[in-house]
């Protein structure tokens, strides 16, 4: 096929790519943030807002070809909604960095298992899709700075989910590129879901780009085109954001998971180092809320921006979950408090409880150029605690566990999967998670999601580890 269009040699890269276009570490890293993406869902299942979501996707399942994380059967589309949505509840999913935005390829988990078993792929099927998930989606955000621009990152999310459903499906690379342009003609969408009052649908938006993308490319799978002008055409994406924009196709290569984030705490990325760093000053001198007279937090533009009263709009009055996850003034406050940002610090009765309301006033945050200049290679945070004794503590970090310069092992995602896994599945089932997602190069798909299905939100068990 003759490449006339940006989506053209995109739909042509999609079906050239092969596993062994994953290098060995790349691989091992997919994996770990499969496994990542896992415990993220499992996490979940207890939330508040989950109830809802699952009533709303058992209603409108057809044909039940794909599982329910935490069990029952449901159509294709419906699965990719749900299971994403749980992916991104507890806000401690996989993220990457660019100089103008972010996105969380963690996104593409759910769509991208759903199609895999609505086609009865194999495991290794699985971890080609999503690495190409991955790579079209970060390819793209490392070049276009689209939450400056007003812009939300669900954009790149409606390519990539495409892109992996389409190699599921095995689609030529006509359809492929018609997949990805309609998927994302019809999925542009704006920054302003991130800000203040933040909503519950923060974390839907990208579950239903990619419930959407899912369902699209079935649609091009039987004949539907796409606009495949959509990117370098008339009034496409390079006219609207007065840029090129270029995939490299030439490469072949589906690295993208090596430059990801993991997340240790519940809360927006730009808040890993500053949790990290207060939680090591509270240790080390046995703080409590009642010692804390001033917390001064000293953060990149973006942080400031996102969660800190910058351009997203006021961080005084955190009120609810998804104010509260993208509020550093309130996660700096709890951490204090509880010594942990987990799901419980989440939770609204958490939230609006008055020790952490009346702490919270006494955080502030500010932007420092330093730190802009180091981001995003660093996400660096200085935190300076005024004590009512009168000594001041004082702590800069320049990274975390978790980030590229210190990824977080295979290991500590196993700690992380047990620590949220726990109240919802026995040793003996989460074992085997764990040994599903680590051979999944040489088993069904199906083995995993029939594991996935016999976890049970109805066999709520406190967490019995304190911390990750």
């Amino acid at each position: 096929m003759t490449a006339t269009h940006v989506v053209d040699e995109l739909g042509q890269f999609v079906v050239d790519a092969s596993v062994s276009d994953i290098p060995a570490v790349s691989l091992q890293m997919l994996e770990r943030n499969v496994l990542d993406s896992v415990a993220c869902a499992l996490g979940a299942l207890d939330g508040e807002l989950i109830p809802a979501i699952r009533a709303q996707a058992e209603q409108f399942s057809s044909r039940p070809t794909t599982t329910f994380i935490g069990g029952g059967r449901t159509s294709v589309d419906q699965a990719a909604f749900f299971n994403a949505v749980l992916v991104r509840y507890p806000d401690l999913l996989d993220t990457y960095l660019t100089p103008g935005g972010l996105c969380h390829p963690a996104d593409n988990f759910g769509a991208v298992l759903a199609m895999a078993e609505h086609v009865e792929a194999t495991g290794a099927d699985f971890l080609l899709a999503l690495a190409l998930a991955y790579e079209v989606q970060c390819r793209f955000s490392a070049q276009v700075p689209l939450m400056a621009r007003g812009l939300n990152h669900a954009l790149q999310l409606a390519m990539s989910v495409a892109a992996g459903a389409s190699k599921l499906l095995g689609l030529d690379a006509d359809r492929t590129a018609a997949a990805i342009a309609a998927s994302t003609a019809d999925n542009i969408s704006l920054a302003a879901v991130h800000t203040e009052p933040v909503s519950n649908w923060k974390g839907i938006s990208p579950a239903i780009t990619g419930m959407r993308a899912v369902y699209t490319t079935l649609l091009a799978a039987r004949g539907v085109t796409g606009p495949k002008a959509l990117i370098d055409g008339p009034l496409g994406l390079v006219q609207l954001l007065d840029q090129p924009i270029d995939f490299r196709t030439v490469d072949h290569s589906l690295t993208a998971v090596e430059q990801t984030y993991l997340k240790q705490y519940c809360s927006l990325i730009h808040g890993q180092a500053i949790i990290d760093a207060i939680l090591a000053v509270r240790d080390e001198y046995n703080l409590s809320g009642d010692d804390v007279a001033h917390v001064t937090l000293e953060v990149f533009q973006g942080a400031y921006d996102f969660a800190g009263g910058g351009s997203y709009g006021d961080k005084d009055h955190p009120w609810t979950k998804e104010q509260a996850d993208y509020n550093l003034k309130y996660l700096g406050a709890v951490a204090l408090l509880d010594g942990q940002v987990g799901p419980e610090q989440l939770e609204t009765e958490r939230v609006r409880r008055s020790d952490v309301q009346d702490l919270l006033t006494r955080v502030d945050v500010r932007p420092a150029a330093d730190l802009t200049a180091a981001y995003p290679e660093r996400t660096s945070a200085r935190v300076h605690v005024a004590l009512h004794d009168g000594r001041g503590l004082d702590r800069e970090q320049s990274d975390f566990e978790g980030s590229p310069t210190r990824p977080m092992s295979w290991e500590r995602v196993v700690d992380k999967f047990h620590w949220l896994g726990e109240p919802f599945a026995d040793d003996g089932l989460r074992g085997d998670i764990i040994t599903a997602v680590e051979h999944l190069q040489d088993i069904p798909i199906a083995e995993l999601t029939r594991l996935l299905g016999a976890v049970s939100p109805a066999a709520r068990r406190p967490r019995s580890r304190h911390r990750l």
